[in-house]
């Protein structure tokens, strides 16, 4: 942030302060983007069975998987888009996926996830597909995935592990970084587990001569040792982000200083909230048809149409059964929602169950504090969804704006909605502004409201809505 000569701020990442057309692609060049799509897994590696570090914890290859879930409540759609939605997250941390399996039962096999007959008949199908790797539609503790991998013999991983995985892949930022490293530390530290008992030996006395001085005496068993430096690891990956956390509270308190209203893009994971906000601002933020390609917060300034100042920010998606150890290694970057003075909810209109994205979205928004926060819901991609179903979405909000960011219907609309629902100042003023002090006229276009403005021989008559403190500063000049 810099300032100007009237002491007010400007932000180093704008690119344009006003609104955009409607009509035009915002984009931008996207080379974030064609990094990305240039780098792909490698097909035909092999199932990693064997410890291969210290820490077990086996890189995840995924490339030709099978999926298998646990019905347990609610309806078979619902269970089916749950599926499908794991489909769409396997296929983003670069997979295949060959086959699903899904069982009806009223709570998880505490040992194998799913039932006996359904592990032999999982069996079968992964070699029949040739599959190297299982995903489970849940959360599996260390006994389950051992348990799994016992009987079938390939690689398997849960919900919470493949969304760690896309997350690790989608990180650009140092704090990006800092945030997978430590939720991936602590979904780890609770399923540390080795094959043959491996982790189990002790590395005291002689055994441990080439741990040096720290590594001999009684000793502690390997999977001791591990637990310990992971320990060690998110005390420093914590300190790390309580410095960049301090970082964005200074921005975010220069901001508040100045009054700056500010408004937040929240939602569903590919519900199109960076391209709403290229269109709103130009942006070029990385724009893809992908689950969490956005995982750092962009923040733009803009402008209302009577020239008011705020800034709008792009956050990390979210996603049904959103892992609690993200959603707090995140909590920093989360609470840029929490500072915001509206929540702008983008909701894909082309899913197959938009409501189910909602509560999902409000369940997470509830779990950092931020459900009293105004709420603009906004229901994009309009141009893919089919007209039956836009036309029960209307009913859900009767407030709530349709858009199209690929076409940029709705887009003017809703530009309009967010200008009338910024807060407004609190002091109406009346004065006359000697044209010497243009400085203060130019305080009230950016953080205040004019009701009149009028241009006499003596300066500037003006009748406007302001903060208190320039109130302050306009004393003097009051009629």
């Amino acid at each position: 942030m810099t300032q100007t000569s009237d002491d007010f701020p400007t932000f180093d990442d704008a690119d344009d302060p006003e609104w955009r057309p409607a009509d035009e692609n915002y984009d931008g060049d996207q080379l974030d983007l064609a990094e990305r799509l240039s780098l792909r897994r490698v097909p035909g590696l092999s199932t990693q069975l064997t410890d291969i570090t210290e820490v077990e914890y086996r890189e995840l290859q995924l490339e030709r998987v099978v999926l298998v879930g646990v019905w347990t409540s609610g309806t078979q759609q619902d269970a089916d888009n749950s599926m499908a939605e794991l489909s769409q997250l396997a296929e983003t941390a670069g997979s295949e996926v060959l086959d699903a399996l899904v069982q009806r039962r009223t709570h998880p096999d505490p040992a194998t996830f799913i039932g006996r007959g359904k592990v032999d008949e999982l069996r079968e199908v992964v070699i029949a597909t040739g599959a190297d790797t299982v995903i489970a539609d849940g959360e599996l503790d260390a006994a389950q995935l051992r348990n799994l991998e016992d009987r079938l013999q390939v690689k398997v991983i849960d919900r919470t592990a493949l969304i760690l995985d896309i997350f690790a892949q989608h990180a650009r930022s140092v704090e990006g970084k800092a945030q997978v490293e430590l939720a991936q530390l602590q979904y780890l530290r609770q399923r540390l587990r080795g094959w043959g008992g491996n982790l189990s030996r002790q590395a005291g006395g002689r055994a441990a001569g080439g741990a040096g001085i720290g590594g001999r005496g009684p000793g502690e068993t390997k999977i001791e040792t591990d637990r310990r430096r992971i320990r060690t690891r998110i005390s420093m990956l914590r300190k790390r982000l309580r410095e960049l956390d301090a970082v964005r509270e200074t921005k975010r308190q220069e901001r508040r200083r100045h009054r700056i209203p500010s408004v937040a893009i929240v939602g569903y994971t590919n519900a199109g909230k960076s391209s709403l906000l290229n269109r709103l601002t130009g942006a070029g933020v990385l724009v893809e048809d992908a689950l969490f390609a956005t995982l750092d917060p962009t923040t733009r300034r803009s402008q209302t149409s009577d020239g008011r100042v705020f800034t709008l920010t792009d956050t990390v998606g979210f996603v049904r059964h959103l892992p609690h150890d993200l959603v707090e290694a995140f909590r920093s970057t989360l609470e840029e929602s929490l500072e915001a003075d509206l929540l702008v909810h983008v909701v894909d209109a082309s899913d197959a169950d938009p409501v189910g994205q909602i509560n999902a979205v409000r369940a997470v928004l509830q779990e950092i504090g931020a459900q009293d926060i105004p709420e603009q819901l906004v229901f994009n991609k309009t141009d893919l969804a089919d007209p039956d179903t836009l036309t029960t979405l209307r009913t859900v909000d009767p407030r709530a704006i349709f858009t199209s960011a690929r076409t940029g219907a709705g887009v003017d609309e809703l530009r309009r909605r967010v200008e009338e629902r910024l807060p407004h100042p609190e002091v109406q003023v009346r004065a006359l502004i000697p044209y010497e002090r243009g400085d203060l006229v130019n305080k009230i276009h950016q953080a205040g409201e004019f009701i009149t403005m009028e241009h006499t021989a003596e300066g500037t008559q003006v009748v406007a809505r302001v903060h208190a403190d320039l109130a302050g500063e306009l004393e003097e000049y009051a009629l």
